[in-house]
C-alpha cells in the first residue's frame, strides 16, 4: 500500500512508520523536518507545515493516510479538504479526553463528547484539548465518513515524548522513598504505541473504519502493577509510599500539573476505566506490561538525561512525604 503519514518522526507516528516499513509498504512522510530529521533516509519525505500549506500534496494519491498528531480544528479541516478524493482510507488518532463526562466509568464510544464555545481557538490546554480533538474528529469524518478514529488512552513505550512512564521509571530507578498516589489499586489503562501501530496497519489494510477506544483493558491493569513492574525491571530498591488522594489534594498538589503521572484526580478518573471491548473485538491486542516497561527502560537509559515534562520536584516530594508521616503518626 501507498501510505501518507502526516508527521511520522515522533512517538506514535514513528512506531507506525517502522511497522509499515517492516511490512513492505511504500510511505510518504509530510512534516516540517524538525523532529528526527535524519530518520528514515530511504523514505520519501515532503517538507511542509500542515497548519500553513498542504499544496505540496496536490496531484498525488495514496491508499491511506495516518494522522497521529492533530490538535487544531483548522489543521484537521485543511488536511481533510486537501486529501478528500485522493486517499482511500483515513486514520485519525484522537483521545479518550473527548468525552464530556470524564468522571464516568466504563465509557464507550457512544458517550457524548465535550463541547467548546470558541471552536476556532488554537490554544490547546487542559480545558480545550478534549473538545478540540472531538471537533477534529468531526472534520475528518465529514470528508471521510469511513475513517478510523482512534480514541487513545495513555500511550507508552519507547520514543515517549510525553514523559509520563519515563518519569516513573527514572524516579523509581533512583531509589529511596517514592511518593505514590492513593493506592496500588488506582486504575491505570495504558497502551503501547507499537500496539496502536500494528493494529492500525491491520485496520487500514482491511479498509476498516469506525470510532474506537484504544487502550488496554480496565482489568487487570493498576498503578501498583505499573510501579512494581518498573521497580523490578530497573532493579531498584525504591520503597513506594501510597498516600491517599485527599491528602495529596490538601497538600496543594494539582493532578492537572501531573506531579504524579497517571494520577488523574476525581474529575477525570473515567479516562482510566474506559470500555475497550469494541477495539479488542476488532483485533487490538496489548502486549505484556513488563515488555513495555523493559523496552522503555532500555530506551530511557540511552537517551540524554534531560529534565522531563512531568513529575514532582524532589524537594516537594520529600515535603509531602514528611507531612504524611507526621500526620499519620499522630
Amino acid at each position: 500500500m501507498k501510505i501518507l503519514v502526516l508527521g511520522g518522526t515522533q512517538f506514535v507516528g514513528r512506531h507506525f512508520v517502522e511497522v509499515a516499513l517492516e511490512r513492505g509498504h511504500e510511505l510518504t512522510l509530510f512534516n516540517r523536518g524538525i523532529s528526527g530529521p535524519g530518520l528514515f533516509p530511504d523514505v520519501e519525505q515532503i517538507r511542509g507545515d500542515r497548519t500553513v500549506d498542504l499544496s505540496q500534496l496536490s496531484g498525488r494519491t495514496w491508499d491511506a493516510v495516518f494522522d497521529p498528531s492533530c490538535y487544531i480544528v483548522r489543521a484537521a479541516r485543511m488536511a481533510a479538504e486537501a486529501l478528500s478524493g485522493r486517499v482511500g482510507h483515513y486514520t485519525f488518532v484522537s483521545s479518550l479526553s473527548v468525552y464530556a463526562d470524564q468522571k464516568a466509568a466504563a465509557l464507550d464510544e457512544t458517550a457524548p463528547v465535550g463541547t467548546i464555545d470558541d471552536t476556532t481557538t488554537e490554544v490547546v490546554d487542559g480545558e480545550t484539548y478534549g473538545p478540540l480533538k472531538a471537533l477534529c474528529e468531526r472534520e475528518t469524518l465529514r470528508a471521510f465518513p469511513g475513517a478510523l478514529i482512534e480514541r487513545c488512552g495513555f500511550i507508552v513505550g519507547p520514543y515517549d515524548d510525553v514523559d509520563r512512564l519515563p518519569w516513573w521509571i527514572r524516579r523509581i530507578s533512583d531509589g529511596g522513598e517514592v511518593l505514590a498516589p492513593d493506592g496500588p489499586d488506582y486504575p491505570a489503562q495504558l497502551i503501547d504505541a507499537r500496539d496502536i501501530a500494528e493494529w492500525t496497519l491491520g485496520m487500514l489494510q482491511r479498509g476498516e473504519g469506525g470510532v474506537f477506544n484504544v487502550t488496554a483493558p480496565a482489568e487487570p491493569y493498576r498503578l501498583g502493577d505499573v510501579l512494581e513492574t518498573a521497580r523490578r525491571v530497573s532493579g531498584s530498591d525504591a520503597r513506594l509510599t501510597w498516600v491517599p488522594e485527599a491528602f495529596l489534594l490538601e497538600q496543594g498538589l494539582d493532578p492537572e500539573d501531573e506531579p504524579l503521572p497517571y494520577w488523574l484526580g476525581p474529575e477525570y478518573l473515567g479516562s482510566a476505566t474506559s470500555d475497550v471491548g469494541k477495539a479488542f473485538e476488532a483485533g487490538l491486542t496489548a502486549r505484556p506490561l513488563e515488555a513495555t516497561i523493559a523496552d522503555t527502560w532500555v530506551w530511557e537509559r540511552v537517551r540524554p538525561r534531560e529534565p522531563l515534562r512531568v513529575g514532582i520536584d524532589p524537594q516537594r516530594e520529600r515535603a509531602v512525604l514528611d507531612a504524611w508521616h507526621i500526620g499519620s503518626s499522630v
